[in-house]
């Protein structure tokens, strides 16, 4: 069963992947017919070049000295991951293809190409708009705000329910926040045989987590204002029988 998606206001692509740059804990990089994974190595500087440093005996380093140019190509690969358990926790993925230049202490990747994979489908992202583009403002404090959210206010993400279209939550078991962006919120509704995500748009864009908090009682006070819907009340009737 397909649910409803109000997608008009959303992160455009080269934001997304610049916020999966920022908020990733780690990057798995194949190179030369190996793979590593690495964790807290890399940072991205405000031009969207990924510094990456490695240990002495890492095979990437020893490459990147071996290379006859000095620059052997690699694919780097970042997950976003739900900081909320839920099913399916990889909302997103991102692949930079390109080569790596020691510089300064580190290896600089200049991305040649880039990839990213989201529930609307796959899109190659342009590499001019990547490189001007800036992380969503909520990015890296997005992890506490969903867990804060789903931990200690469970009855406000019940109460967001009331703005879900009745057909989405038709055989829900579980709703949770999955991801929180400065155009809105998105909760994943679990049911017995799969899952959806709905988003619900703020009336106008959170830059920082005060004006989060002013668009999320606006969704609340939106909620309130609603009726519950009727396949979730009979849900949660059956549930507490």
């Amino acid at each position: 069963m397909g649910d409803r998606h109000t997608w008009t206001a959303a992160p455009a692509a080269a934001e997304h992947a610049r916020s999966v740059l920022a908020a990733a804990w780690s990057c798995a990089v194949t190179a030369e017919g190996c793979r590593e994974e690495f964790v807290g190595a890399h940072t991205v500087a405000e031009d969207g070049r990924v510094l990456l440093r490695v240990p002495e005996d890492s095979a990437l380093l020893a490459a990147a000295i071996c290379s006859p140019r000095g620059e052997p190509s690699a694919v780097l690969e970042f997950a976003d991951v739900a900081p909320v358990p839920v099913r399916n926790r990889i909302r997103a993925r991102l692949w930079l293809a390109g080569r790596f230049l020691p510089e300064d202490g580190h290896l600089a990747f200049r991305t040649t190409r880039a990839v990213l994979r989201r529930p609307g489908g796959t899109v190659v992202v342009d590499l001019d708009e990547l490189a001007l583009a800036e992380p969503d403002p909520l990015a890296l404090a997005e992890a506490q705000l969903l867990t804060h959210l789903a931990d200690s206010h469970p009855d406000a993400v019940d109460r967001l329910t009331r703005l879900v279209e009745p057909e989405s939550l038709h055989g829900a078991v579980l709703v949770q926040p999955l991801a929180v962006d400065r155009h809105g919120l998105t909760l994943r509704i679990e049911r017995a045989s799969g899952n959806g995500d709905v988003r619900l748009p703020f009336h106008a864009p959170a830059d920082d987590v005060s004006q989060l908090t002013e668009r999320m009682h606006v969704l609340l006070t939106q909620a309130s204002a609603a009726s519950r819907p009727r396949a979730l009340q009979r849900q949660r009737a059956d549930r507490d029988r």
